[in-house]
């Protein structure tokens, strides 16, 4: 087990807490980070408009915004003196996650937690699921923020 810590984020309102538990952890055991943000693979239909030029078009556009935010969240940990370096992978979160895990022997994972229910976790599946199942490492959830 290496001194690292695998953050996977998906930009979604879980992601600031994902984050500062990171950070938390990262200082304590002078841990790097990994912070790893799995982009959808290409679609083949997008909208009503097919072709390829478009389809390239909007999946570049996507990319670079995501990539822009995983930059952004990047430099927040590195402003918090945490050694980190981000990846944009392509795939399926549910695989490329454990996959990523397997290969860097993180000390621990950090991830988020939708709190969707229990219907939505037996027709969807859950990435937490996937990533707990696979037992590569400890694994700390953090929980999605109240509603209200």
């Amino acid at each position: 087990m290496s001194d690292s810590i695998l953050v996977p984020v998906d930009f979604s309102d879980v992601t600031e807490a994902v984050l500062a538990e990171a950070a938390a952890a990262a200082k304590a055991h002078g841990a790097k980070v990994w912070l790893i943000h799995v982009a959808a693979p290409e679609p083949s239909f997008v909208g009503y408009e097919v072709g390829p030029v478009f389809i390239r078009e909007d999946v570049a556009e996507q990319l670079r915004q995501q990539h822009q935010k995983l930059q952004q969240y990047q430099q927040l940990l590195r402003e918090q003196s945490v050694e980190t370096t981000a990846m944009l992978v392509p795939g399926d979160p549910a695989r490329k996650i454990p996959e990523e895990a397997a290969r860097l022997q993180p000390r621990m994972i950090v991830l988020g937690s939708h709190g969707h229910g229990a219907l939505h976790q037996l027709l969807a599946g859950s990435v937490c699921q996937a990533v707990l199942k696979q037992r590569l490492c400890p694994v700390l959830v953090v929980p999605a923020p109240a509603k209200k």
